[in-house]
């Protein structure tokens, strides 16, 4: 079991509202709390009309915001661990396989610690290797000729005798680096590793001080990215530092001390999931091909338009068979709003099957027709193995309203 440092440790389960006295809370981090993490802390104020008390109460994400050096909120997850990691494994693409020790964790400070550990033994492992170098395009004014000279930029500037040179440079300052090394500075400073894996971390940016700039990256960054036979072993690691700096806020300062939030937001890695486990090959027949955040314009104004968290189409006949909205929670029964978004999603797209998703079943499951549109609500569990509950999603997703082509999606079995 891993300790975080010497806190106050407030736990936060999802969509549970837990009470705190007066005093747990100055009205001045109550505040950053409010203007930094609102959308992700229901934050009630103390008043007559709830005895004079904080309640908090986490709004759908996991994982951690240090507020102080002394006090950290944890916000727990309502899935069970197994399902987390597997979830994260799918839509971050880690592999487990050959990330070992990370499936047995018992919490999320835990496996945040051991991959972090990872992620600095692989850097490690690198810079023995030798970085990767790439050779980068430069110009500046030296006192010696290197490369070609900026004629034309010279006869400007007559009265300076230095030569304007364009050259290349080959250097381990590059982007793939300086991946690996903003991610390791926001790790050092998240405040959530322990001693165990402190000591790579700290060698690792030791390795990567005064080489590599510290050039701030976001998690784009890391995706979409070339790889050769020179650097294809930093494709895990990009995998990794995607996953750290998709899921670090902004930071908070306090004195000499700056931390950064790890939180996920379990609305957003539910749609990834679901949307990884389906592309992954032979779960949906060939003629079948899935699309993710399709975004779809209205109006004149380019600016204007939603996007469709799943789409499935027939390849062969060129058109979409049904759209997919993810809905990370339990409702009794649909919203309004929800059956409406995903209807115009439908209609937009121009097929007449509508599905929401949903981690658990519902009370009063939804199985529909509006206008020309069967709506249906269909569940992806979380609570227990994920492949079975995928095969009984995939068993439950089949279209019989009059699709062009007929599609009925078989099971991983039948296709």
């Amino acid at each position: 079991m891993v300790n975080l440092p010497a806190q106050t440790v407030i736990e936060l389960p999802e969509y549970e509202q837990v009470t705190l006295p007066r005093t747990t809370l100055s009205d001045e981090v109550a505040l950053w709390l409010y203007n930094e993490h609102g959308q992700r802390i229901r934050i009630e104020w103390p008043s007559p009309l709830n005895q004079y008390q904080w309640r908090l109460t986490s709004q759908g994400w996991v994982g951690f915001i240090p507020v102080s050096p002394d006090l950290l909120l944890a916000l727990r997850p309502k899935v069970p661990m197994r399902s987390l990691f597997g979830m994260l494994e799918y839509a971050y693409q880690l592999n487990f396989a050959v990330l070992p020790g990370l499936i047995d964790c018992a919490t999320l400070e835990e496996f945040y610690d051991r991959l972090a550990h990872l992620l600095a033994k692989r850097i490690l492992a690198r810079q023995r290797q030798g970085l990767y170098r790439a050779y980068v395009p430069r110009a500046e004014p030296l006192a010696y000729v290197r490369g070609r000279l900026d004629v034309p930029r010279m006869i400007r500037r007559p009265w300076d005798t230095s030569l304007d040179c364009q050259f290349e440079e080959h250097t381990a300052d590059v982007e793939d680096n300086q991946i690996l090394a903003w991610t390791l500075r926001c790790i050092a400073q998240s405040g959530l590793c322990t001693e165990r894996s402190l000591p790579a971390i700290r060698k690792a940016w030791r390795g990567m001080a005064g080489a590599i700039s510290l050039v701030p990256v976001t998690a784009a960054a890391c995706v979409r990215r070339s790889y050769n036979r020179l650097n294809h072993d930093y494709q895990t690691s990009h995998g990794l530092c995607r996953f750290f700096l998709e899921n670090s806020g902004p930071t908070h300062a306090d004195g000499e001390h700056t931390m950064f939030p790890f939180l996920v937001d379990m609305a957003q890695l539910y749609e990834k999931f679901v949307a990884a486990w389906l592309a992954t090959p032979a779960r949906l027949p060939a003629h079948v091909n899935l699309r993710a955040q399709e975004r779809v314009h209205y109006g004149q104004d380019a600016a204007a338009h939603f996007r469709i968290d799943l789409a499935l189409y027939d390849l062969a006949a060129g058109v979409p068979l049904c759209v997919l909205d993810t809905k990370y929670k339990t409702p009794v029964a649909p919203a309004p709003e929800d059956v409406s978004q995903v209807v115009t999603y439908a209609h937009a797209k121009g097929c007449t099957e509508a599905i929401l998703v949903y981690p658990q079943p519902l009370v009063q499951p939804l199985d529909a027709t509006i206008g020309q549109i069967h709506v249906r609500s269909l569940t992806f569990a979380l609570d227990r193995d994920l492949e079975e509950a995928g095969g009984e999603f995939l068993r439950a997703l089949k279209l019989t309203s009059g699709q062009p082509g007929g599609l009925s999606l078989p099971t991983k079995a039948e296709s």
